[in-house]
């Protein structure tokens, strides 16, 4: 590829090849702006994707060669096909199929292992059983053509009833039990708590993917190195089952004591959750419970396991025994280890046998814990119980871009264009799937993570819902202004997206905070997938910009007051989050400015609130003028509205005034690190919290 071309508009030509491989060449970031991509941005994007454009005459080919490929072409990769009702009856023969040379004959393979042939597409077609299929198109003509055909449901079923829930990073949860950071064991003790007690119907947490090892590790969720595999460190080590058979007394002490420590720094020291100090200490403890062997039944199931997992856990398991050896960022191995399918790794698979199983077992344990989690949730009553997160993406070192390399874009990274909010965008360091590799491989990728995720999830929550319909692609070494849109087949995205959901008996909320392009709510919506819908940001954008009335508001979606990157209900109300701001250098303008905007717009829901008369003094007393009164009415009005699922971010409960996160932070602020704390930032306890008359205040509200 030669040089690529200066910063400048696409012609007509490199215009015509990015939209046949779904490169936008230009966005609109609001109805009346159109942002034009530069040339350069786009064949570097093109480049990512395989085309070479780097000279007018380069993407004169590559288009040649495009248009001849699509003309020629009997089936795109990936066909959908949406049923209706339990018999698999379709609705309509797809437009894929519907546009092939009449007298094709369709063969078609089930997952099932059942075959069915016919010239007649609703013969070959109807009736079919959701699940990804192969689907063999033979023209006329001789041409043969072989596609993955994905059938599912038109949509996701509405959830039965509505129902109020939890929202909480995990870490934060801290019990008298907790190694210095919430763990799985919290969980299912919080579910029970909650569903029993409280009567909510769901506990909404961080994501729990597996982090890159080493220390410092970075503290957030949303930057795994694996998102198809959960963390070990979230483990309940004491709830291991071969932990109860540990003959080392002396060690079993000693780790208790280090624990002990631990969790007393967080809780009565003021020091920050470390979980580099967790890791290293319930790896040692690990190591030692690894010593234990298995029972008959144990043993079985680890096997079951193993089998059901396959390749992907061996690969998973070999990064992180590499990366012992080699460090955590596989682009720095030696050469012959940087290809999971080389010869040296199968070599040095063998000689890490021990670590490989060593990890392959965490994951085991870990998934058993998450499993063990719902059920309790379940059991206590609760409709959904967990509800999981997925991250947009992965850590370019870690084990999922090293074990599915051929399915990431090298040399980009998924960010956001410039908008409103940023003026110079953003940069997530993630790099993006190829859409072209996905399609040709069915969704492969995607459908395992999504099953993986939903083995132990009552819901979903998808980080940038958007993104199933586009992503912003920005070349590595640019900033991101010079980045380009690159779409995936939305339909196919959501096809899989659906099965594997409906599979699993499960609900789907996608976070679609923000700009979000035209088409992508209702698309989301026709399929059953709820939204997001934050308070302070639902107004009436379309008429005069004041708070949008309860009985306005989407009832598809989750409705929040706040959320992990979003101040607290505590602090918004109280001016608070301006201030933490201002000490940290954030503020773009005067902090005279920021303070009065933010008392305004405080100032015109509360007015609101005491409109509609939601605003009573806390615990039933006649002051309203308290923060905690105004935390009730927020979520009364929450209450008000048709949303079918309402989450309370648990430190809300408890007057906690600090953020979880603060983006456009990296050291100024201790982002990921901070237990939930009450109104005065001391440390507030898994126990505390179930005993908390506030916490139980607002949460009878919901219940009212």
């Amino acid at each position: 590829m030669t040089a690529p071309r200066p910063a400048e508009p696409c012609d007509e030509d490199l215009a015509r090849l990015a939209g046949l491989h779904g490169v936008a060449t230009s966005y609109r970031p609001s109805p009346d702006r159109t942002v034009t991509a530069s040339a350069a941005a786009v064949v570097r994007v093109l480049a990512a994707l395989g085309v070479d454009a780097g000279t007018p005459q380069d993407a004169r080919a590559a288009l040649a060669a495009r248009e001849e490929e699509l003309a020629e072409r009997l089936l795109p990769p990936t066909v959908v096909l949406w049923s209706e009702g339990g018999d698999g009856a379709t609705t309509a023969v797809p437009a894929a199929v519907a546009s092939l040379p009449e007298g094709t004959r369709l063969e078609v393979g089930t997952e099932q292992g059942e075959s069915r042939a016919s010239t007649d597409p609703r013969d070959a077609l109807g009736g079919l059983p959701s699940g990804v299929h192969t689907l063999t198109a033979v023209a006329p003509d001789g041409r043969t053509a072989r596609a993955h055909l994905v059938v599912a449901p038109p949509r996701l079923p509405t959830p039965a009833g509505r129902s109020h829930g939890l929202l909480v990073q995990l870490y934060s949860l801290l019990s008298h039990r907790s190694w210095g950071m919430g763990d799985l064991g919290d969980l299912a003790e919080l579910t029970a708590w909650a569903g029993r007690t409280l009567g909510t119907g769901f506990v909404q947490v961080n994501p729990l993917h597996a982090a890159v090892p080493g220390a410092p590790t970075d503290p957030s969720p949303y930057r795994p190195s694996s998102r198809r595999f959960p963390d070990p460190v979230h483990l309940r080590v004491e709830d291991v089952p071969e932990f109860g058979h540990l003959d080392a007394p002396e060690k079993v002490r000693a780790l208790r004591e280090r624990a002990g420590r631990l969790r007393e720094s967080v809780l009565d020291e003021g020091a920050l959750i470390d979980r580099d100090a967790v890791w290293e200490l319930k790896r040692e403890a690990l190591a030692l419970v690894a010593e234990v062997p298995l029972g008959p039944g144990r043993r079985a199931a680890y096997c079951d396991f193993l089998a059901e997992e396959g390749q992907a856990l061996e690969d998973h398991a070999t990064w992180y025994a590499l990366a012992e050896v080699h460090g955590p960022d596989w682009h720095r191995w030696p050469a012959p280890l940087r290809d999971p399918r080389s010869p040296e790794t199968a070599r040095a698979r063998t000689e890490l046998r021990e670590r490989v199983d060593f990890h392959s077992w965490l994951a085991w344990l870990t998934d058993t814990q998450l499993t063990a989690a719902q059920r309790t949730a379940r059991e206590a009553g609760m409709p959904l119980g967990v509800v999981h997160d997925l991250a947009v993406g992965v850590h370019p070192g870690g084990a999922d871009a090293w074990a599915q390399q051929e399915y990431f874009a090298a040399g980009m990274s998924v960010g956001a264009p410039p908008d409103a909010f940023n003026a110079r965008g953003q940069d997530w360091g993630l790099p993006p799937w190829r859409p072209d590799r996905l399609a040709a491989s069915g969704y492969e990728p995607f459908r395992r993570l999504l099953r993986a995720l939903f083995r132990y999830a009552g819901a979903l929550r998808i980080d940038h819902v958007m993104g199933l319909f586009r992503l912003w692609w920005v070349p590595q070494g640019e900033p991101p202004t010079e980045g380009a849109y690159v779409r995936h087949d939305a339909e196919a995205m959501l096809a899989v997206l659906v099965l594997e959901a409906s599979r699993a008996g499960a609900v789907v909320i996608g976070e679609d905070l923000g700009t979000v392009e035209p088409g992508v709510r209702e698309a989301l919506r026709e399929r059953g997938v709820l939204g997001t819908s934050v308070l302070w940001f639902e107004r009436d954008w379309d008429g005069d910009g004041r708070p949008l009335p309860p009985e306005d508001w989407r009832a598809d979606c989750l409705a929040t007051a706040t959320t992990h990157d979003l101040p607290s209900t505590a602090a918004r109300l109280t001016g608070e989050h301006v201030e933490l701001r201002d000490r940290l250098g954030l503020l773009t303008r005067p902090l005279e400015v920021e303070r009065a905007e933010a008392a305004a717009d405080t100032a015109e829901w509360l007015e609101a609130l005491s409109r509609l008369g939601l605003l009573h003094g806390a615990g039933g007393g006649g002051d309203t003028s308290s923060e905690e009164a105004g935390i009730q009415a927020v979520h009364r009005f929450l209450l008000r509205t048709p949303a079918r699922m309402i989450g309370v971010w648990l430190p809300d409960g408890v007057g906690d005034r600090r953020p979880q996160n603060l983006p456009g932070t990296w050291d100024q602020y201790p982002n990921w690190r901070l237990p939930i704390a009450d109104a005065q930032g001391r440390p507030v306890t898994l126990e505390q919290l179930a005993a908390s008359p506030r916490l139980r205040a607002l949460m009878e509200v919901l219940r009212g």
